[in-house]
């Protein structure tokens, strides 16, 4: 009974007392206000421990893969990251005889860990401001295409000078503010990261699409990899048998004491891209012209995917990557245009710049320079073209696109092109043969379905030359099309040279259809670039009217995939009117998988699962506080994409687990982080361990591990 007191008493708590603090802060100037907040709300480490100490934090985070983030927690280099993060390098080791998605991947020992091209980990070493530098050189005289151009130039001379000093780091110059600011940070990439352990996917993608950016939530998002040195010198090389487990200088350490409501969490980690500074008018494009193209033709393409991969085994694990990543933003798309409409973002966006009009009227600040009138003349202006791009981007220019048009766009861009510089005659294109990750049907049907949508959807004005012959020689058939490409196109010939001087080259179908495709583009990045610069450049005034106006107030840059910092507690929301619940709890996978056995397939999972999770004694995985493992729980950290994977840190700076997804009911936290409704989904560390123990039996990496 006083259990049950205490828990009640809790709960209130929480919803009185949780707040969100909403930010995504760089580490190395962390605002001193800021740092003191975190204290109040149970921070206990000192300021140097984030960033500047040999055992900060910091030195424990790696971007993963260069898409989503990681931590290392072991003194052998261990590395954990989500499942999701993890996907491709699964997929890429899987075939139907050893499917290590269907049936997860176990190593007992170093030598069965395996390695992955192309796959690496960057630790950030340094960051600095170099607004100041790039001033005097001056940057700030310079058009908006001449500022990009201008700090490549400096970046690459930057790049040069630490290659002398040092040829296992480099250097990245990133915008900051709208490009107000400019840092500089250094990394070190280790290129050799093996898979060590993964769950079944039914496991690391429990609940699929049915519960992608939805609560509650049961995923055991997580898998695990070990980063590997030079035995001589220690630091990065390329894949070598002679390699090492790594021995870094710091790894996070793993805590098993879990949280209750209110309890300190920190995420640090890479978030990708949010827009909060973005202007009303631009969010109006985002939603109608960047968003509703964006899901609309994913949709298309993922019908055609998802009846494959159902009907053949093969089909799957050469698509099931594709179709996940093609999904998840899909979903966040649709989320993000509910939420937009649903609190008025716009309208509310629209208020807020009308304040800084008249803050602006008041001060003189940028007067005859920051002009919304224009503005918004402008966006209106690019808006069908806008659209149109997100068309052509989603049907021809994604990675996840057909076969056919990524060779086609591929041999345009020339950088293919091999043989004897200055002998034409010996220049040729060739593709290796890689059967392995397309299929030869699915891909002619989703080329089919996409050359059609993208007909009905956009402009004439933006649609390729080649609709002409699909309805001239084809009948308007677009699968009679896709078929002639695929059949005829020398393109398709995986293993040989093909010539591109040579006689009838330049009517290859392929060639001809590529042709269209980069002329089409032109057309539209005609129409764009006409306001690109001048929408730039007023929406940076924008940024530093209100960086101005609230200068009395610590105010973070947009994430631009560099390490960023977010603080918050452990906590519920309202979901429906009704409390969400903090964490979820084994019983309730158990019930979703008896959904599962009754035909939800995204609920489906191996019986071993249902029993290992039915248990009643989870040891010392069980929540001292609630007597249940805990499988998912939630906070109010700041997160976007990028931040998967990123570790959840309690007050002592000890791993408590690893943020996965936002929530549906915030999924416009890109552009503007709702207080009350904002929260990010972490997978439970003690989840995690658990299901490396008693699925896994990797007792090696536990002990690895040493959890406390």
């Amino acid at each position: 009974m006083k259990k049950l007191l205490f828990l009640l008493f809790t709960f209130h708590l929480s919803l009185l007392t949780a707040h969100a603090d909403e930010g995504m802060w760089t580490l190395y100037n962390l605002p001193n206000a800021v740092y003191e907040t975190m204290k109040q709300e149970n921070y206990e480490l000192p300021y140097n421990a984030l960033y500047q100490s040999e055992d900060a934090i910091k030195n424990c985070v790696v971007n993963f893969g260069g898409y989503c983030s990681g931590v290392v927690v072991s003194p052998n280099g261990l590395v954990f990251t989500n499942h999701h993060c993890g996907f491709e390098a699964i997929r890429s080791h899987s075939t139907v005889e050893h499917d290590y998605m269907l049936n997860g991947f176990v190593s007992n020992s170093y030598e069965e860990e395996l390695p992955n091209k192309n796959l690496f980990v960057s630790f950030m070493i340094e960051q600095k401001d170099i607004t100041a530098y790039l001033d005097s050189l001056g940057i700030n005289k310079l058009t908006e295409e001449e500022r990009g151009h201008f700090v490549d130039s400096i970046e690459n001379v930057l790049i040069k000078d630490i290659e002398k000093q040092d040829s296992t780091l480099r250097v990245e110059i990133k915008p900051f503010y709208e490009g107000n600011q400019y840092f500089l940070t250094t990394y070190r990439d280790y290129h050799d990261v093996r898979l060590v352990f993964a769950l079944p996917k039914s496991m690391g993608k429990f609940g699929g699409e049915t519960d992608n950016w939805m609560w509650p939530r049961q995923t055991c998002d997580f898998s695990v990899f070990r980063i590997y040195v030079d035995p001589n010198t220690g630091g990065p090389a390329k894949y070598s048998e002679k390699n090492v487990p790594m021995k870094p200088k710091k790894w996070a350490p793993v805590s098993l004491q879990g949280y209750v409501p209110g309890s300190f969490s920190m995420t640090v980690g890479y978030p990708g891209s949010t827009s909060r500074y973005l202007s009303s008018y631009g969010i109006k494009e985002r939603r109608d012209a960047e968003n509703k193209p964006r899901y609309q033709t994913r949709e298309v393409k993922q019908e055609v995917m998802l009846r494959h991969m159902r009907a053949d085994e093969a089909v799957r694990i050469k698509y099931d990557s594709k179709y996940a990543s093609s999904s998840n933003y899909w979903k966040n798309s649709i989320g993000m245009n509910k939420c937009i409409d649903s609190i008025g973002l716009i309208q509310q966006k629209a208020a807020y710049e009308q304040k800084i009009r008249q803050w602006q009227d008041s001060t003189g600040f940028l007067k005859g320079k920051l002009d919304f009138d224009l503005l918004q003349r402008l966006y209106e202006k690019r808006f069908n073209a806008t659209r149109a791009l997100t068309f052509y981007y989603e049907t021809f220019g994604r990675r996840n696109t057909d076969e056919m048009t990524r060779r086609a766009l591929r041999v345009q861009n020339g950088a293919i092109i091999n043989g004897k510089e200055g002998k034409p005659k010996t220049y040729y294109v060739e593709f290796k043969n890689n059967s392995d990750e397309w299929d030869y049907d699915t891909d002619r049907e989703i080329l089919a379905a996409l050359l059609k949508n993208y007909r009905e959807q956009v402009e004439i004005k933006y649609q390729p030359d080649f609709y002409n012959v699909i309805d001239h020689d084809f009948k308007g058939n677009y699968q009679k099309f896709a078929d002639y490409l695929y059949k005829k196109s020398k393109l398709m010939k995986s293993d040989k040279k093909i010539y591109v001087n040579k006689r009838g080259y330049h009517k290859d179908p392929g060639v001809v259809y590529g042709q269209s495709l980069v002329s089409a583009l032109a057309d539209i990045n005609l129409d764009i670039e006409n306001t690109i610069d001048s929408i730039a450049i007023q929406e940076r005034y924008l940024c530093a009217a209100k960086l101005r106006m609230e200068e009395d107030m610590p105010n973070y840059s947009d994430a631009n995939f560099t390490m960023r910092l977010s603080y918050g507690q452990v906590g519920e929301y309202l979901l429906a009117g009704q409390p969400s619940g903090y964490y979820t709890e084994a019983s309730s996978i158990v019930e979703k998988m008896e959904k599962g056995e009754n035909g939800i397939i995204d609920y489906e999972a191996e019986p071993i699962m249902k029993e290992l999770l039915s248990k009643k004694d989870f040891g010392k995985y069980t929540d001292k506080t609630t007597g249940k493992l805990h499988l998912c729980f939630l906070s109010n950290n700041d997160i976007t994409g990028g931040n998967s994977g990123s570790p959840m840190f309690n007050g002592k700076g000890e791993l408590i687990g690893l943020a996965f997804d936002g929530n549906w009911d915030s999924l416009s936290s890109d552009i503007f982080f709702d207080k009350q409704l904002a929260r990010c989904i972490g997978v439970d560390i003690r989840y995690v361990l658990y299901m490396m123990e008693s699925w896994g039996k990797a007792d090696r990496l536990l002990k690895e591990i040493n959890a406390k």
